[in-house]
This record gives structure tokens, sequence and C-alpha cells, in this order.
């Protein structure tokens, strides 16, 4: 793909609907990104500030510290131990290692990435990017004779909230080393579970085999500890990829300043801020579950993630944009599902990143009724 071939922003196209909903007489409710809206905790910005005296460059690799602190966080909360500290690669967030990992394996032409039917779409826009070709498959049973390098799983899903449990994982794993691929799993809402079930990590050791060879976790600290604006991400997995990773990547400067690898240290050794951010989603969340239904609406995704997955209820042969249109009447913005492939043209994607004010404004407005087309 030429850089002037990519595709448009889909974002960039909610600007008509966006302008409707800023109408509405009790302001805009924007519920169609996902960027977070709280404080960062005050330990994170406190780190951030303890290391604002940088002049040196910090090592691409990232400091021991902030390996460390990620091995320590997979052994606790994601039920991976005994992971190599070398095997970690700070990024700045993960949406840049989403985009380019492809590139930076190498893969290009005759290479196919396989990413989920319904996806964030920076997965296709990566594949494409490196000139391999893109496939949208949920099964491997789905998958031809392909030459298949790369193959993207997200759990728990954005925009659906699906979480794919050990089992599913693990044959995808099995599946991939049989044909020599590599599996990145994009992991970064796995703290925002809303039932009693697990969500498992690629690299768990259930799912693993107890090897991270051809594995790949990405996560972001972006909606679970408010620091979209930190670019604060890692990747962890096999270490023979991580020094292939870290070796390009001293080559083009990519790496995160030192001051947010001190801050992300901090943070992933506070599982407090965490949990008090996941109460506040999670009765952000009820109160939009509650006023779908007076709406004409159901939310058909899982029960993890950062999203509402939802539809027409009597209206099946309602568009993605339809809702959209109708949303933006009563002043709530959100995504069609079709920005994340043609089997969501019939949903919208609705974000639970907004204040308390305004969640409950936009469920005071669900509650009142939709006027679809």
């Amino acid at each position: 793909m030429h850089p002037f071939d990519l595709p448009d922003f889909p974002w960039d196209t909610l600007a008509g609907p966006a302008a409707l909903a800023r109408s509405h007489p009790d302001g805009l409710v924007d519920l169609s990104v996902g960027t977070p809206v709280d404080p960062t905790p005050p330990v994170i910005r406190a780190a951030l500030a303890a290391a604002a005296d940088a002049p040196g460059y910090p090592t691409t690799h990232g400091s021991a510290a902030v390996r460390q602190a990620v091995v320590d966080w997979f052994a606790r909360r994601r039920g991976v131990p005994g992971l190599d500290p070398d095997a970690v690669l700070p990024t700045i967030g993960s949406k840049e290692l989403v985009a380019l990992l492809p590139s930076l394996l190498g893969l290009g032409s005759g290479d196919v990435v396989v990413h989920p039917r319904v996806a964030y779409p920076t997965y296709d826009v990566g594949a494409r990017l490196a000139g391999a070709t893109p496939v949208a498959a949920d099964a491997t049973s789905a998958l031809g004779p392909e030459r298949v390098s790369l193959v993207w799983v997200n759990s728990p899903g954005n925009p659906t909230g699906e979480v794919l449990g050990v089992e599913h994982l693990a044959k995808v794993v099995a599946w991939a080393r049989a044909r020599g691929a590599v599996v990145a799993s994009d992991e970064c809402y796995a703290e925002l579970g809303w039932a009693s079930g697990e969500i498992p990590s690629i690299l768990d050791p259930r799912v693993s085999g107890g090897s991270p060879d051809g594995l790949l976790a990405l996560y972001s600290l972006s909606k679970q500890s408010n620091l979209a604006g930190y670019r604060a991400a890692f990747a962890a997995g096999d270490p023979r990829l991580i020094a292939h990773l870290v070796q390009v990547r001293k080559h083009v400067g990519m790496i995160m300043p030192a001051p947010v690898q001190a801050a992300l240290t901090v943070a992933l050794a506070d599982d407090a801020h965490v949990a008090e951010q996941r109460e506040r989603y999670r009765a952000r969340r009820d109160v939009l579950r509650r006023a779908l239904g007076p709406a004409g609406l159901v939310h058909d995704g899982g029960e993890a993630g950062l999203y509402l997955w939802v539809r027409a209820v009597d209206r099946p042969e309602a568009t993605g944009w339809d809702l959209v249109d109708a949303l933006a009447r009563r002043g709530i913005l959100a995504a069609p599902g079709s920005f994340y492939g043609p089997a969501g043209a019939r949903h919208v994607r609705i974000a639970l990143t907004a204040s308390d004010e305004r969640i409950e404004a936009a469920g005071e407005r669900l509650a009142a009724g939709l006027l679809l087309p």
C-alpha cells in the first residue's frame, strides 16, 4: 500500500452526526472514540514529575525497572509466572505496534495476516502498510491454503467485548505453531471484566504450553489507568521476537520517553487505582445497559471491555449508520459497527468513556426512546 492510498480515518466520517449531536439543547454526549476522561491517578503523575529531569537518551529496550514491573504484573494479574524480563518491550502506546508489527516482522507480498471478522481497523491497515494481505476470520477452519504469517487475536474484543477462553486460544496457538506463524494477542482490556469468568492471556501456560515461542501479548495502560496521553504500553512474549523488535526500533529511534517509563513502572505496581477505575466504568455501563431496552436496543456482545455492542431489537434492517443518526438526534455520538468490518454493519459501538454526568444524560435520553428512519 502506498502511503497516499490509506483509507480515510473512520472517525473523520462522523462530522455530520457530530454536528447534529452538538445541536442538542443539553449538549453532546460523545461515546464514539473511547478516550478516557477521568484524572490520571496522582501516584502516576508524581512518578512522571519525579523523573522529569531526563537529559539523556533512554534505552530502547526499556529500563530494568519497567521490564521487571511488567514481569511482576503478568505473574500477579494475568496468571503468567516466570516471564523473562528480556522478553518485555515498552512501546509508545499499543496502536503503533499494532500498525507496524507486520512491517517490523518483515512481512510483505505473499504473507497473510489474519484478524477477527469484527475488529479494530488497525489490524487491517497494518497488514496493508506492509504489503501483506489481511484476511478476516474468526476460526482457523475458515482459512484456506494461504501462507499465514501473523494471526491477531483480541480478547476482550474491541468492539464486541467477547472473551476468548483457554481452549480456543490454545487451538489458535497450536494451529499457528504448526505453520510457523506468529500469534499476536491484543489484551488491552483485560482488566475490564464485568462477569465472574477469567480472561486468559495468550502467555498463560494453559494456552502456551509453558513456552512463549511464536507468541506476543500487547497491553496498554490507556484505559485501566487513564494514561492515553502518556502513550504507555508494552509487548511481551517470545524472547527471539522481542530481541528482533528491539533491534529494529534501535535503528528507527522508537523509544518510550524515560519519564513515561518511570510512570509505567509505578502504575503497574499499583492495583488500587485500577480497581477504582474499573468500578467507575462498571457503574457507567450499568446506567447505559438499563437504558438500552426502552430505546429498542440490545447489547449482544460479551461481558468485558470498554464498549457496548448494540443493535436494534425490532428493526433488523436498521444499519449502524441508521442508529448513529438516531442517537445523534438525541445528542449522543456513537461509532457505526461498519468501522470494524462488514460483519458489524448492523451495530453501533457505544463507549463508556464519559463523565458520570454525561453518562446519566445519555441514559435519560436513551430511556426516552429513539426514532429510527
